[in-house]
């Protein structure tokens, strides 16, 4: 697994989560995966040029994503995924890519970002732009949050 590609991204979740209020931040799991990515729940999908082209992909089951956005309104109560819980759980996104951007910067590695796309729905089948995926599993307060890297 090409940590290079990972790490900026291990680091925004790290850097990020807690000054939006979440505590308990655990790395999972760390794998490789094809380009084919099958979710339920919400997809955000973010592209990337520069020195390093492809694409991420945030993976959130629905009660999760309702938990984050609740979280992220200062506890304001998230029955459903309303239009103010989807830009907010789609601003997470834009977030934490644009951090490990800045990431990589620090090594030199000069990367731009698209804006967020959201997929919603049972078993989301999504082909990522590169062959080897680099995905890593995250519990942030009892919150499954898988993200997808396919990067070069």
């Amino acid at each position: 697994m090409d940590v290079t590609i990972i790490n900026p991204f291990i680091a925004s979740i790290t850097d990020v989560m807690p000054q939006l209020g979440f505590e308990n931040i655990n790395l999972k799991a760390q794998k490789e995966k094809s380009k084919k990515i099958v979710a339920s729940g919400i997809v955000l999908t973010l592209g990337i040029v520069g020195d390093k082209k492809g694409n991420v992909a945030y993976a959130i089951d629905t009660e999760g994503a309702k938990q984050i956005a609740s979280t992220m309104m200062m506890g304001m109560p998230v029955d459903e995924l309303d239009d103010m819980a989807k830009s907010a759980i789609s601003e997470l996104s834009n977030m934490l890519t644009a951090n490990a951007a800045i990431n990589f910067s620090n090594d030199n590695i000069t990367v731009d970002i698209s804006p967020p796309t959201m997929l919603t729905g049972e078993s989301i089948e999504l082909s990522m732009s590169k062959d080897q995926v680099m995905c890593v599993e995250f519990d942030i307060d009892g919150i499954l949050i898988e993200i997808n890297v396919a990067l070069d």
